[in-house]
């Protein structure tokens, strides 16, 4: 599966399937929340929740894959990351674009 965030593939004529996302809610147990919170003290990178954002990005792109995978799509296009606070220690990611087979 091709994942580009451009809207063109170089040297491809596309058909549009149809839009196709991923999500997921992730969060640290409270001992790492506890941890993070130190660190906001002294300041630096939060490394735990750079792992968790990390994570939650593979698993929501999966995801968006798999749907686009179900459609038939040769590729995704136009990819796009979004992530929202939830809860204190929890973040929302989503990853949308644009399933595209391509034309012979």
């Amino acid at each position: 599966m091709i994942l580009v965030n451009t809207d063109f593939i170089t040297g491809k004529k596309l058909e549009t399937i149809s839009i196709v996302k991923g999500s997921t809610i992730r969060s640290k147990h409270i001992g790492k929340d506890f941890m993070a919170g130190l660190k906001t003290i002294v300041g630096g990178e939060l490394t735990a929740y750079s792992e968790m954002l990390n994570e939650a990005r593979a698993i929501a792109t999966k995801r968006m894959v798999d749907e686009a995978t179900k459609l038939g799509a040769d590729a995704v296009i136009n990819i796009r990351y979004a992530t929202s606070n939830i809860a204190q220690g929890a973040a929302e990611v989503m990853v949308y674009g644009t399933a595209v087979k391509f034309e012979m």
